[in-house]
């Protein structure tokens, strides 16, 4: 049965490793010379007074290849679900080539299970070795960016579990649709609908963040469809974590009121003088007060006398924390379709 389930998939198989091949020589040949590149210019930059610009020109550095191989990274496991899981079954229940298999000696159960593990498997390593390539060719780069959290979906273990809730949710949309076009088409509406609503509704409340006072530091101001005057804070420089929220609060823990910021800083929100230009950062309809940015600077000097920010973000030694329970989730919700899928070839499909 192994074997067999290897013939029926093993030209999707191959062109997937084929493919893998390509990106590992792309990444053989590019990213040594990134690293090269990182250790004579990023790393001594210090020395010789010039990092603005030397990790300016290393993030240009082929640029373009590190977002394609991000994109490739987090399109690949939904690629997989809709394209090896969903046909998986459904294939065989539109052609009607199951009822040869159910007729000789292996069971409904060890029939799907096996196509199961072998295709399975054969996903989990595509993901997990494209991710481990990727990771490895933008270590130099996430070394400057100091931004672990903002790539979080295409780095490291967590696209393992990806490619296995995808493929595992494209079967049973396959066993319950019948059909393999929309078993496809749901798979990939299902499968990023679920996608969104992880990072948006679950992986922020995984661990409690911490929530921390820093100096204010203003990065510009402006107003949304006409309305008052609001000043946006800067975030705090935190390597590698993950900013959640930054607000502006008093010593009592209240919110900058619109009254208050007018009577402190009048001139904000007034029109410009000439000459002055804008402030970079400022929202719909915003304006500069006199002086420009210098006055934009006086203002937060004045306020930071008794407001702070305050501010809710993950740090970067819970990075790994978070890998490992969204892996865990993904792999147990897959064990938990993979066994939905069983139960229904057992129970429900003649």
């Amino acid at each position: 049965m192994i074997r067999f389930a290897w013939m029926q998939s093993r030209t999707q198989a191959l062109v997937a490793f084929g493919g893998l091949v390509v990106v590992a020589v792309v990444v053989a040949v590019t990213g040594p010379h990134l690293v090269h590149l990182y250790d004579t210019s990023v790393a001594t930059c210090q020395a010789r007074g010039d990092c603005q610009t030397a990790t300016t020109a290393f993030l240009n550095e082929d640029h373009t290849l590190g977002v394609w191989l991000g994109v490739l990274v987090v399109a690949v496991p939904g690629i997989l679900g809709v394209f090896w899981g969903a046909p998986l079954v459904a294939r065989e229940l539109e052609t009607g080539s199951f009822r040869l298999a159910w007729t000789q000696s292996v069971s409904r159960k060890r029939w799907l299970a096996v196509k199961l593990g072998v295709v399975g498997l054969a996903a989990l390593a595509v993901a997990g070795l494209l991710s481990l390539m990727a990771t490895w060719w933008s270590s130099p780069i996430d070394r400057v960016n100091l931004n672990l959290f903002g790539v979080f979906d295409q780095r490291d273990i967590v696209p393992v579990g990806y490619a296995a809730f995808a493929f595992v949710l494209g079967v049973a949309a396959g066993v319950v649709i019948r059909r393999t076009l929309p078993a496809m088409a749901t798979t990939l509406a299902a499968f990023v609908a679920c996608r969104l609503a992880f990072n948006h509704w679950i992986r922020p409340h995984l661990i409690a963040p911490v929530v921390r006072n820093f100096a204010l530091s203003i990065g510009g101001f402006g107003s949304t469809n006409g309305g008052p005057f609001t000043l946006i804070p800067n975030p705090p420089g935190i390597p590698n974590a993950w900013i959640i929220s930054v607000q502006i609060r008093d010593r009592a823990g209240g919110g900058l009121a619109n009254q208050y910021l007018q009577k402190v800083c009048p001139n904000l929100g007034q029109p410009p003088a000439p000459g002055t230009g804008g402030i970079p950062g400022g929202g719909v309809g915003a304006r500069v007060a006199p002086g420009g940015a210098n006055g934009l600077q006086e203002c937060g000097v004045k306020l930071s006398a008794m407001f702070h920010e305050v501010v809710t973000y993950q740090p970067a030694n819970r990075y790994w924390t978070f890998q490992w329970y969204e892996l865990a989730i993904y792999l147990v919700a897959s064990l938990i379709l993979a066994g939905v899928c069983i139960w229904w070839v057992r129970r429900r499909l003649s």
